[in-house]
């Protein structure tokens, strides 16, 4: 008999989680707590929307995974005071009478990545396209004028 309980289960029996082949992720204590309601499985799609953002001599370029996503379900704005937004919505698969889901991990929902621009960033002409489940922004930087240095002779 062991001193150290069972949080797992029988492993040997039908009736532990070892049982069932779709069930083998590790525990954790935390997972019926939400203490920011912001970031409920509703709203997990905002949190895990990757963006990268790399700057090059031409242009500032966004990359972003969009699994699953079409062009149409995506929405790119920019806003007066440089603001570049992403946003867009992954439906919920919908359920038939007859299915048995083992397991729910892909996110669904709403989400929405915002980005202030640099003032070298030409707002009127950003492009963006779409392929292979990859948004690719590219916001083209146009040079900024240095101030104008005018040396003032000092008398006395």
């Amino acid at each position: 008999m062991s001193l150290i309980p069972s949080f797992f289960g029988n492993r040997r029996g039908n009736n532990g989680i070892f049982s069932d082949p779709f069930a083998l992720d590790v525990w954790d204590p935390f997972r019926d707590i939400i203490p920011f309601p912001e970031l409920s499985r509703e709203n997990s799609a905002f949190a895990t929307t990757r963006v990268d953002w790399k700057e090059t001599p031409e242009a500032h370029v966004f990359k972003a995974d969009l699994p699953g996503l079409k062009k149409e379900e995506v929405k790119v704005e920019v806003e007066d005071d440089r603001v570049l937004q992403i946003s867009g919505k992954r439906n919920v698969e919908k359920e038939e009478k007859n299915d048995k889901w083992h397991r729910v991990e892909r996110s669904s929902g709403e989400f929405v990545r915002r980005f202030r621009l640099p003032e070298n960033a030409k707002m009127d002409q950003v492009k963006a396209a779409m392929e292979n489940g990859v948004l690719t922004i590219t916001v083209p930087k146009e040079e900024v004028k240095k101030a104008d240095v005018k040396s003032i002779e000092i008398s006395g």
